[in-house]
C-alpha cells in the first residue's frame, strides 16, 4: 500500500474470502480502507470491472473514485481504477434496469420521474386537491415500497382513512408509472430486487459480474438496499460492508438498523472488524462523544480513541434565546478566528432543523461574514433547469406526459389550457400519451388550425432530436434545441433584465456541463437524461470551495468535518426533536448528536436558548438531556471557574494574545 494502514485497517482490507463486517466509527479512516480494499483485490488478480463500491451520495460516490484512482494510478494502474463499478445504490439500480429492461417490460427510454411529477399523480388516485396529503400518500407509498411492503399487503394492513386511500392508490400507482414508461426512485432498487428474485438466470449474471462488494454506510440501508445487497453477493457472500451503528440517523426515511444485526443472523461466518482509532478530533471531544453514545443500547461495542491530543474543553453557553445565541455564536467565531489567524471555511454552525438557520444568517451578514447554507435548493430545482430538462425527458421518451405539459408551455406557443385539456380527453380515450394523441384523427377534428400546427411543430422539433440522441454528440443536439426554441430570447421577453440574465447564464452552465459529460463519459442524450435525476450539478461543479462559514442541519453535515464546530439550539423539544420524545425514538437523537459532536476537529462550542419564540408566543426552554450525558470534566460553562492549571494556562495565551496584539499596532 502507498500509505500506512493501522492493524485493524490492515486487517480489513487483507480479509477477502467471505463476509466482512468493518465497523467504522467517526473519523476512522473507512474511506481509505474501502480504497485500499479495491487495490488489494485488483493485486491478488481480481478484474476491475468486477469490483463493486457502493455509497448513498453521488459526492461520496466521487471521493471513493477519485482516491481509488490516485491510489493504483501511483501503481500504474490508472486504467484499472476506471474499470472499478463505483456509484450510489440507485445508479447501480439504474444499470441493472437499463440491462434487464426487457425482462422488466421497460423500453430503453423509460422515464425516472421524481417527486415534483408524481406528487400530481397521486393527488389524483387519492382524489385530493390539497398538497399536503398528496405527499403524505406519496411518503406511505415511498414507504411501503422500500419496505418491500406490496400493494396488496399495503391493503390488507392499512389502519385509518388516510392510510386506506394511500394503499388503494398504491395498488393503482404502478399501473400509471407502467402506463407512462417510468419508474420512480424507489423502483431503481425495488424492481431489481423483484427481478432478481424470480429470475435465475438473471440473478446468476449479476452476481457472476461481481465478484467482491463493498457497501459503505451499511446503517443507512433500508430493507430494499439490504435485499439487493444479498442478491448480489449470493451464495460465495463476497462483500465488505463498512457502517456505524453510532451514526445511524435514517430511521426516519426507512433505513433500519435491524439490517446490521440480520447481518450475523444471515452470514453465520460472518468477521467483524472495529476501527476505533479515530484521525479527526482530539481527546476531550472523543470522550464527551463515547460518554453520549454510551447511553444507548449497543449492537457491536466500541470506543473511539485518538493520538491527537488532549484538546480544548467544550465551551457551553447559554443564551436569552435565538437572536442572542446567534450573536453570541457569530462573536465567538469572530474572536476565535482572529485568535487562531484561521479561515471562515474553517467553521460550521450546526443545528436540528433548517428553520433555526435564519438568525445565524442574519447575525453572519450583519457583520459583513460569507456563509454557505446546507441543504438549500439543489440546482435541479431552479425553474430554468427543470424546463431544459423537461424536454430532455421528452426527448428521451415521448411518453412522459408530465414532461410533455411542462415542455410545451415554455416558452408559451399560443398554446392554451383549453387546447391541453382537449388533447387530454382524446389521449384518455385513446389510451395513448399526449404526445401522440397530437396526430390523432379526433384530435386534429376538434383543435383549433393554428394551435394544433404549433403542437405538430413541436412534435416534430422532439422526434428529430429523438432520431439522432443515439447517435451524435448530446452537447451538439442540446445547442440545437435551446436555439430552437428559442429558449433565451423567451427569458429576456418575459423577465426582467438581470433575473433573464442569470437564468440564461444558469442554462449555459448546465449545457456545457452536460455536453462534457457526454464527451468524458460516452453517453448518449437519452443516457445523460436518465442519469440526471441521480446526479447534481453542484457535485459535479470542479470550483474551490469558498471561504465561508458553514451553516448545516446535522443530518446534511453527516461525513463532512470541520476544524472547529459550533452546535446550537440543543434544548428539549429540539435535539433531542419532541416528536421524537413522543414517539419514543430518542435514540436516534442521541446517535444525531453524536454526528455533531465527531464533526469537530480541534474545537467544540455548544449553546442552548432560556426561551424561544414558538407560535408567536415566547416559552421558557430546557436544556438537552444530552448535555448531562457529555463527560463533565471536559465541559467549561460560561461563567465556570477554570481548574488553577487551566487557568494559569488561560492567563499565559492571554498574555500572548496581547503581545501579539501590540505587535499588530506596532506595525500599522
Amino acid at each position: 500500500m502507498s500509505f500506512p494502514l493501522n492493524a485493524p485497517q490492515r486487517e480489513a482490507v487483507r480479509y477477502a474470502d467471505g463476509p466482512l463486517l468493518v465497523l467504522a466509527g467517526a473519523g476512522s479512516g473507512k474511506t481509505r480502507v474501502i480504497t485500499a480494499k479495491l487495490a488489494h483485490l485488483i493485486e491478488r488478480g481480481a478484474a476491475p470491472a468486477r469490483l463493486a463500491a457502493i455509497t448513498f451520495t453521488n459526492k461520496a460516490a466521487r471521493e471513493m473514485r477519485e482516491r481509488a484512482a490516485r491510489l493504483l494510478g501511483g501503481q500504474g494502474k490508472a486504467e484499472a481504477a476506471r474499470a472499478v463499478h463505483v456509484s450510489t445504490f440507485h445508479a447501480l439500480g439504474l444499470a441493472i434496469l437499463r440491462a434487464e429492461r426487457k425482462a422488466l417490460g421497460l423500453k430503453p427510454s423509460f422515464s425516472i420521474f421524481d417527486p415534483a411529477d408524481l406528487e400530481p399523480i397521486v393527488a389524483e388516485l387519492v382524489a385530493t386537491a390539497d398538497r399536503a396529503r398528496a405527499r403524505a400518500a406519496l411518503w406511505r407509498i415511498s414507504g411501503w415500497k422500500n419496505a418491500l411492503v406490496s400493494p396488496q399487503a399495503a391493503l390488507a394492513t392499512a389502519e385509518g382513512d388516510d392510510a386506506l386511500a394511500a394503499a388503494r392508490a398504491y395498488v393503482r400507482y404502478a399501473e400509471a408509472l407502467a402506463a407512462y414508461q417510468a419508474v420512480d426512485f424507489d423502483d431503481l432498487i425495488v424492481r431489481p430486487v423483484e427481478l432478481l428474485e424470480r429470475d435465475a438466470a438473471a440473478r446468476e449474471r449479476w452476481q457472476q459480474r461481481f465478484e467482491h462488494v463493498l457497501v459503505d454506510e451499511v446503517q443507512d440501508t433500508n430493507a430494499a438496499q439490504y435485499r439487493l445487497l444479498r442478491l448480489l453477493a449470493g451464495a460465495r457472500a463476497r462483500f465488505t460492508a463498512v457502517g456505524d451503528d453510532d451514526q445511524a440517523i435514517y430511521g426516519w426515511r426507512g433505513a433500519t438498523l435491524d439490517n446490521l444485526a440480520q447481518l450475523a443472523r444471515d452470514y453465520p461466518s460472518l468477521k467483524v472488524v472495529k476501527l476505533e482509532q479515530n484521525y479527526r478530533s482530539t481527546v476531550r471531544i472523543l470522550r464527551c462523544a463515547n460518554a453520549l453514545i454510551a447511553n444507548n443500547p449497543k449492537l457491536f461495542d466500541k470506543r473511539l480513541w485518538s493520538e491527537l491530543g488532549h484538546g480544548d474543553a467544550l465551551r457551553v453557553t447559554p443564551a436569552a434565546d435565538e437572536e442572542a445565541e446567534a450573536e453570541l455564536v457569530v462573536h465567538a467565531l469572530v474572536a476565535h478566528r482572529f485568535e487562531h489567524r484561521g479561515r471562515f471555511a474553517d467553521y460550521a454552525i450546526l443545528y436540528r432543523g433548517n428553520h433555526q438557520s435564519r438568525a445565524f444568517e442574519t447575525a453572519l451578514r450583519a457583520q459583513g461574514i460569507a456563509c454557505v447554507v446546507s441543504g438549500g435548493q439543489s440546482y435541479f430545482e431552479r425553474a430554468e433547469i427543470k424546463d431544459v430538462v423537461a424536454y430532455l425527458r421528452l426527448v428521451a421518451n415521448d411518453d412522459d406526459d408530465p414532461a410533455f405539459v411542462r415542455a410545451v408551455s415554455t416558452p408559451r406557443r399560443g398554446i392554451g389550457q383549453t387546447t391541453l385539456a382537449k388533447l387530454s380527453e382524446v389521449a384518455a380515450r385513446r389510451d395513448e400519451s399526449l404526445f401522440a394523441a397530437v396526430f390523432a384523427p379526433e384530435f386534429r377534428a376538434a383543435a383549433q388550425p393554428k394551435a394544433r400546427e404549433e403542437l405538430e411543430r413541436f412534435c416534430a422539433l422532439v422526434g428529430d432530436l429523438r432520431f439522432r440522441a443515439p447517435r451524435e454528440p448530446a452537447g451538439r443536439l442540446l445547442a440545437e434545441l435551446l436555439a430552437g426554441i428559442g429558449y433565451e430570447d423567451w427569458l429576456l421577453a418575459t423577465l426582467d433584465k438581470r433575473e433573464a440574465q442569470a437564468r440564461a447564464r444558469s442554462v449555459a452552465e448546465f449545457a456545457a456541463w452536460l455536453a462534457r459529460r457526454g464527451d468524458e463519459d460516452g453517453k448518449s442524450l437519452v443516457e445523460l437524461t436518465q442519469m440526471i435525476a441521480l446526479i447534481t450539478m453542484l457535485d459535479g461543479r470542479d470550483d474551490d470551495a469558498p471561504d465561508a462559514v458553514r451553516l448545516s442541519t446535522l443530518h446534511a453535515a453527516k461525513g463532512l468535518e470541520f476544524p472547529h464546530v459550533f452546535l446550537v439550539g440543543l434544548e428539549e423539544g429540539i435535539l433531542p426533536h419532541r416528536e421524537a420524545i413522543d414517539a419514543g425514538t430518542v435514540e436516534e437523537e442521541r446517535r444525531l448528536m453524536y454526528v455533531g459532536l465527531t464533526r469537530a476537529q480541534r474545537s467544540l462550542h455548544l449553546s442552548y436558548c432560556r426561551s424561544r419564540k414558538r407560535a408567536g408566543q415566547r416559552v421558557d426552554c430546557v436544556p438537552s438531556r444530552f448535555l448531562k450525558e457529555l463527560a463533565q470534566e471536559d465541559l467549561r460553562y460560561a461563567g465556570q471557574t477554570l481548574p488553577p492549571d487551566e487557568a494559569a494556562k488561560a492567563r499565559a495565551a492571554g498574555s500572548d494574545r496581547l503581545r501579539q496584539l501590540k505587535a499588530l499596532v506596532a506595525k500599522g
